[in-house]
């Protein structure tokens, strides 16, 4: 009677271990359960504000393009200067909630990776118990067995249950391995989640950035004009001058300069092989080429584009070849134009300093010169939109898209 109370305890130990891991699991199941919901509505409310903000983009886009298509004055350029900022910070906030709603994805896998952790441990404890329960019973002989079993039924039935046991055992150590399996695909998307989160703090940066930009933009276009429609048409009118100037020196200047070197070398001025690279640290691209948000599209499109580039930032050269043209214009716009073979050739504008001269061979990644664009310093020109370098890339005299160029 003894032995039979000694083995109904541990199968009933064993089973509670082995064929009952649902009740382990319940509470912290429905407690994830729980917190993976809560986490999901925080994630769809900002998906929710995401898509209102997108739909308020829109609009500004919208009222900005309207006010490129009328007439050039100042009171349309305040106002595609207000609309811009606008949409800056709506971008700001835009970037932040997807910031949010990423952390929430984090704190949602986080979450589950927790749960997976502890049934994996609780699961190994269950195996390791019934396991040492087994072996606790594999150290009777087979005659202590019999002799324990009243009937030889009742050892057929003994001998049934360990086999059932072990089976059980089997199954629980495949849920274990499919539970490891889950958890490394969840830290894997861990780990993409993160990296998501940091390039859309980066993104975020940019914004604040563009922003800060089209603030110092409209102050400096109001100290030039004193809120004069009169000064900002002509304001307007000089830097037209000043830009159809600079493209009609750039034409010529590229013509002369490959006849001049054809004869000299008997030959075509080749290309190097090595491709383009970029002129500075390659940054965040502010206007791109023919930018229909360029702020002063309406008076002439944008041959180039526009890379941020702190104030006198080293500037080099793009691919190896010949300066054309390194003008210094004072508080002007001032340029350096660069040829190069296979009918390419490059111009960097807003130099704030040069260190090349005309017809100097320079060397691909040799240092021309700093890069400007801040108003109202040297080389940078009238109407400037803050630091950056203005970048183009021509073939055979006609501007071409700078990235589809660049690596």
């Amino acid at each position: 009677m003894k032995h039979k109370i000694y083995k109904f305890l541990t199968w009933l130990i064993i089973g509670l271990f082995l064929f009952n891991p649902i009740l382990s699991f319940s509470q912290s199941a429905d407690e994830e359960n729980r917190q993976v919901q809560e986490i999901n509505k925080e994630i769809q409310a900002k998906r929710d504000r995401i898509k209102k903000m997108q739909e308020q983009q829109e609009i500004y886009s919208q009222a900005i393009a309207q006010k490129q298509k009328e007439k050039a004055s100042l009171s349309n350029q305040l106002a595609i200067l207000e609309n811009r900022m606008a949409k800056a910070a709506l971008d700001i906030e835009s970037a932040q909630t997807e910031i949010d709603r990423t952390n929430l994805q984090e704190e949602k896998v986080l979450v589950e990776i927790k749960n997976k952790e502890e049934q994996i441990i609780k699961q190994k404890g269950q195996i390791s118990t019934a396991l040492k329960l087994i072996h606790r019973q594999d150290k009777k002989s087979l005659l202590e067995i019999l002799l324990l079993n009243g009937t030889f039924n009742e050892f057929v039935s003994y001998e049934k249950n360990l086999e059932d046991v072990n089976k059980e055992i089997s199954k629980n150590l495949k849920e274990v391995k499919e539970k490891k399996r889950e958890l490394e695909e969840k830290k894997v998307n861990l780990a993409n989640i993160k990296k998501e989160l940091n390039e859309l703090k980066a993104k975020l940066e940019d914004k604040k950035n563009n922003l800060a930009s089209e603030q110092q933009n409209k102050t400096y276009i109001l100290d030039q004009t004193k809120s004069s429609e009169k000064e900002y048409l002509r304001l307007l009118k000089l830097a037209k001058q000043e830009q159809s100037q600079a493209e009609a020196d750039i034409v010529s200047l590229e013509k002369t300069v490959r006849e001049r070197l054809a004869k000299i070398s008997g030959q075509e001025l080749k290309f190097n092989d090595l491709g383009f690279i970029w002129p500075i640290v390659k940054n965040t691209i502010t206007a791109y080429f023919h930018d229909p948000d360029y702020p002063f599209r309406y008076v002439f499109e944008h041959p180039a584009i526009d890379i941020r580039a702190g104030q006198g930032s080293n500037v080099k050269a793009a691919a190896s070849g010949y300066v054309a043209i390194a003008k210094d214009a004072g508080r002007g716009y001032s340029y350096i134009m660069i040829i190069h073979g296979n009918g390419l050739a490059t111009v960097y504008g807003h130099v704030s300093k040069i260190f090349v001269k005309t017809d100097e061979y320079v060397v691909q990644g040799q240092s021309i010169g700093l890069s400007g664009g801040m108003p109202g310093t040297n080389g940078a020109g009238r109407l400037t939109t803050g630091p950056h370098l203005h970048f183009e890339i021509r073939l055979n005299g006609v501007p071409v898209d700078p990235l589809e160029y660049l690596p």
